[in-house]
């Protein structure tokens, strides 16, 4: 799962407008970005099959970020950041919380069983990643009904231009890439690449906040 987690991110700004989107779209993969971190620190661990069918990623260890203790964890401080540090308002939070914990229900879709249920538990996964192209399927569909959702909430707010379009055609490119150039390299390779993906998509993103700021 890589754009299918900005589904969230995109759905949950629909329902709640209050919050940044940045803080939803960083949000959505806030999960990921400690797991980029951790790997390049040696803490969690990668490797790579290229015989396996969709993603060759075999992820052996990664307790502290993508187990459902640390999910929930990850979740939690984030509403508290949200509502505590940013100021926002309490439903908003909360939205930003369960975007985060998105992250690991729609991963457990996708991943094979590298999920631990607990720190040190049996791990699960439904495995979608097996089957390449429903597994896409999922990701585009999930994200064009976000989109969809996130554009009529646009148009109520009257906002316009190219901000939108552009993001989702971001998007778009970053998932051509994902699935049209494997990683390469090692884990660390992996990681940056990811971390740098992530933080492109939230950087666009606060700068549509800030257009829409200077605009409203």
């Amino acid at each position: 799962m890589f754009v299918g987690h900005y589904a969230a991110a995109l759905a949950a700004k629909a329902v709640q407008p209050k919050a940044p989107l940045w803080t939803y779209v960083l949000g959505a993969q806030l999960i990921d970005v400690a797991w980029g971190v951790l790997v390049l620190a040696g803490v969690e661990k990668l490797s790579f099959d290229r015989a396996l069918p969709g993603s060759p990623l075999v992820l052996s260890y990664m307790p502290f970020t993508h187990s459902l203790p640390a999910a929930l964890l990850w979740a939690v401080a984030a509403g508290l950041v949200a509502a505590l540090v940013l100021k926002l308002p309490r439903a908003a939070a909360l939205a930003i919380g369960l975007v985060v914990f998105s992250h690991w229900a729609l991963d457990f879709l996708v991943h094979r069983a590298d999920l631990p249920l607990w720190f040190g538990g049996p791990k699960v996964g439904l495995g979608w990643w097996n089957y390449p192209v429903p597994e896409q399927a999922l990701e585009v569909g999930l994200l064009a009904v976000a989109v969809s959702a996130w554009s009529w909430r646009r148009g109520r707010q009257g906002h316009g231009g190219w901000g939108g379009p552009m993001f989702v055609g971001l998007l778009a490119v970053m998932q051509l890439v994902n699935i049209l150039a494997p990683p390469t390299g090692g884990a660390p390779q992996m990681a940056v690449s990811a971390l740098s993906a992530y933080c492109l998509a939230a950087l666009f993103a606060w700068l549509m906040d800030q257009g829409e700021r200077r605009v409203g």
